[in-house]
């Protein structure tokens, strides 16, 4: 992954998860920008975070860490933009996988299925993976690039 910019978002299920991982993040020196939550807020929801983050990985690149309370959510949101490959992760095979055969360009976690240990831990391998640039792996990347664009259907 390299040195990418990453973009948080998290709703009230995933606020102290995200605010572990910010302090992480701050201490590693890696540049991140926070689209929120910004205060605990039991009525916030999860779609307006994932659309924050998305929008400005389209925008300007980078990586994203999604936060709710299964990760599913905010996945289920994310993976509805172009050019979006997010990936719920619960274990390090699932973000070996993530990084390095599927690409994703965002992970989602679990604020209620992770602790705070387990959710930095996942952080800190996504960070240091990188995809493998296996022709499998690329060949794959590509069809789902297509199904994006509608185009599956003539190849």
């Amino acid at each position: 992954m390299g040195n990418s910019k990453l973009f948080l978002g998290a709703d009230h299920a995933g606020f102290e998860l995200k605010e572990a991982v910010k302090k992480m993040l701050e201490r590693e020196r890696r540049e991140f920008e926070d689209l929120g939550a910004h205060d605990f807020d039991v009525d916030d929801d999860y779609p307006d975070f994932a659309k924050a983050v998305c929008e400005k990985i389209q925008k300007e690149g980078g990586k994203g860490i999604l936060i709710c309370g299964t990760g599913q959510g905010m996945a289920i949101t994310a993976n509805k933009f172009p050019g979006i490959r997010a990936s719920v992760c619960w274990n390090e095979k699932t973000i070996e996988v993530a990084a390095e055969h599927n690409k994703a360009n965002i992970i989602c976690l679990g604020g209620k299925i992770l602790s705070k240990s387990e959710g930095m831990k996942l952080v800190k391998l996504w960070i240091k993976s990188e995809f493998t640039n296996e022709p499998r792996h690329i060949r794959r990347i590509k069809k789902i690039e297509a199904i994006e664009k509608d185009e599956i259907h003539s190849q």
